[in-house]
């Protein structure tokens, strides 16, 4: 009687992420983006140093960290990420999402890709992973250019919370490191809505369009009182929370609705990601 043998056993491997992940930081387009996501902070702080600050605030939703600028240069980073995590962040964001699938389409690489074969599960897991990975880069990136540029031009020291305490600067390094995770997975969750738009076409830059339209529209009816009701739903509702974080004691039940808001986003988008891609024609 023949020995019937065992489906020999597939080890995970990494090459697939790896080369992603090594594609994505070559690419011009993201060195650029990387480049002038970092310049943002450095023009702010030069700014606020030949200007006079703006004593007065400049309003909005989230915290104000301009007038504490000039008192300790830390302060350039939080600004940094308040003003960007608005528009350059997610644009960001939704440049890498709508070049995950729809960018191997228009290459005519996508059937290639799923031939070798690497899966339509893998495929979607590996291109997410690119998204997550430059979800927590940005605000990083972000975050050090303004740290940097701050302790250069208006020194450092202790820092005074939203709350009034005062802590010491290594604290204070960990709390803005908090912050940073934070946004990386508010924009994580964008990024799972824009890989599923990604899926839907072929034009890359369509799927980006349609995914940075979506994001200042979630910000613009965030701000009508009239749809109060429609607020605790919206993509963008909780981004603004990070400044929880500046405060002493942290109160994590604040940071709990946007964290759990950005879970169902990422849950609910990749679950439709995969139900459109598992489906679709690939022709290209």
């Amino acid at each position: 009687m023949a020995e019937v043998q065992a489906a020999p056993v597939r080890r995970f491997s990494s090459r697939f992420l790896r080369s992603e992940l090594r594609l994505i930081a070559v690419r011009r387009r993201n060195q650029v983006g990387l480049a002038a996501l970092a310049a943002i902070p450095i023009v702010l702080a030069v700014a606020m140093k030949v200007a006079a600050p703006d004593r007065e605030g400049r309003g909005g939703g989230g915290p104000d960290f301009f007038a504490q600028i000039t008192g300790n240069g830390f302060f350039v980073a939080l600004a940094a990420l308040g003003v960007e995590i608005g528009l350059f962040l997610p644009i960001a964001i939704a440049m890498l999402a709508g070049d995950a699938v729809a960018g191997e389409a228009n290459q005519g690489t996508l059937r290639y890709l799923l031939t070798v074969p690497v899966g339509r599960i893998r495929l979607l897991a590996v291109k997410y992973a690119g998204i997550v990975a430059g979800a927590f880069l940005a605000p990083l990136v972000v975050a050090v250019s303004g740290l940097l540029i701050g302790l250069i031009l208006f020194g450092g020291g202790d820092v005074t919370l939203l709350s009034g305490t005062q802590v010491g600067f290594g604290e204070a390094l960990l709390r803005l490191l908090g912050v940073c995770l934070f946004l990386g997975v508010c924009l994580s969750a964008l990024g799972a809505v824009g890989l599923f738009l990604s899926t839907l076409t072929e034009q890359p830059m369509g799927a980006t369009i349609a995914l940075t339209m979506l994001t200042v529209a979630s910000f613009v009816l965030g701000q009508i009182p009239q749809l109060d009701w429609l607020h605790p739903y919206l993509l963008t509702r909780h981004w603004q929370d990070f400044g929880e974080l500046l405060r002493d004691p942290v109160s994590f039940s604040a940071l709990t609705p946007g964290l759990l808001s950005a879970l169902a986003y990422i849950v609910v988008f990749l679950t439709a990601a995969w139900a459109r891609f598992a489906g679709r024609d690939v022709t290209s």
